[in-house]
């Protein structure tokens, strides 16, 4: 990929000449935690249980890509939530998540431009259903948490696709959806910040689509043809022009 270069003050692009039209893509496809949302969901639950410092620190390696194996640490780390109550989940939900600035107003924008909106996240249903009624979100796929008369097991719930929403099952959607909707993964644009990111994102960078990095670890903001610094999600706006 070529050398990054500053289209504007902590907007980075590479491996691409701007400005693209918005309307000449049918999908974004977006993770949830620190990309749409402002917390890592895993990290505020084990805060209820007193082990937030314990499961932040293998969710940030998670993120670097220190830890290859995602599905590994996302049950260690969901094991560790064994106990929180669903009161405490609202907790979170209520207290603590918000969306991260520029959210609605990219959504809003793709969804005028006729763009289908996917939600793919490592993170978890009772947060991403949340975000998905906000933003008017077309798709989610995320983890279920297994409760049991109110308190969390420490498991996690299996899925046709399976039990962990990882990097590959992050690709795989996004490539269904693009079926689903008889589109070219060309036509997608990936947005993400860890390296569970990177499969989806590379997925479209590959075909010719656009890979985004939001305030992203380095090994993300290195492999993505955009990468956001400084301001919100709807910087992406200022590459990918809206139709007027």
């Amino acid at each position: 990929m070529t050398a990054a270069i500053e289209h504007a003050p902590g907007l980075l692009l590479q491996g691409f000449t701007p400005s693209l039209a918005l309307n000449d893509f049918k999908l974004i496809a977006f993770d949830m935690d620190s990309t749409l949302i402002n917390i890592e969901c895993v990290d505020e639950i084990a805060d209820a249980v007193g082990r937030k410092a314990e499961v932040a620190a293998i969710t940030e390696a998670a993120m670097r890509g220190e830890i290859t194996d995602f599905k590994d640490s996302l049950r260690r780390r969901v094991a560790l939530l064994q106990g929180v109550t669903v009161a405490d989940l609202e907790a979170v939900k209520r207290d603590r998540l918000r969306l991260n600035p520029g959210a609605a107003e990219l959504v809003h924008a793709c969804r005028r431009a006729g763009l289908k909106v996917l939600l793919v996240s490592g993170g978890f249903t009772y947060f991403a259903d949340h975000v998905q009624a906000l933003l008017g979100i077309d798709y989610v796929r995320a983890n279920v948490l297994d409760i049991q008369d109110g308190v969390l097991t420490g498991y996690l719930v299996e899925q046709p696709w399976g039990d962990i929403c990882d990097g590959a099952e992050k690709r795989r959607t996004l490539l269904q959806t693009c079926t689903q909707l008889g589109i070219s993964p060309r036509q997608a644009i990936a947005m993400g910040d860890g390296a569970n990111d990177l499969p989806m994102m590379a997925a479209c960078a590959e075909a010719g689509g656009l890979s985004v990095a939001y305030h992203a670890k380095p090994k993300v903001r290195e492999q993505a043809m955009v990468a956001i610094h400084a301001g919100g999600l709807d910087r992406l706006l200022e590459v990918v022009r809206p139709p007027e």
